[in-house]
């Protein structure tokens, strides 16, 4: 990747990052679905060790769960970023399992 991208890049997250996070708190005080980064982001916070990568995430939920994940996002929760990911179990039912994004433990399921 050439310097130009990763400056692009890198203004990009500092930029978009501060908007997020004041949407995550209108939307925690609003009572309205988590805000989620978008892919560019969640690779920035990868790149930077701040959060687990997505593989360790779907390796932790499908200890809980067996199957297919189908989606995968990683959102503003309560106590920081977690992974939300939807599972598609071997006996047909889905479940969405949230995973601590620092930790890589399973934090709740649905």
């Amino acid at each position: 990747m050439n310097g130009l991208l990763r400056v692009a890049i890198a203004l990009t997250v500092v930029v978009v990052a501060p908007a997020r996070a004041e949407q995550a708190a209108h939307a925690k005080h609003a009572g309205v679905a988590p805000v989620c980064l978008d892919q560019t982001e969640r690779w920035a916070a990868e790149k930077t060790g701040r959060v687990i990568n997505l593989a360790a995430a779907m390796h932790a939920a499908k200890k809980r769960m067996p199957g297919t994940v189908v989606r995968a996002r990683l959102c503003h929760g309560k106590n920081g970023l977690l992974y939300v990911l939807t599972v598609l179990a071997r006996d047909g039912k889905v479940a969405r399992l949230s995973v601590d994004a620092a930790k890589g433990t399973i934090v709740g399921q649905r």
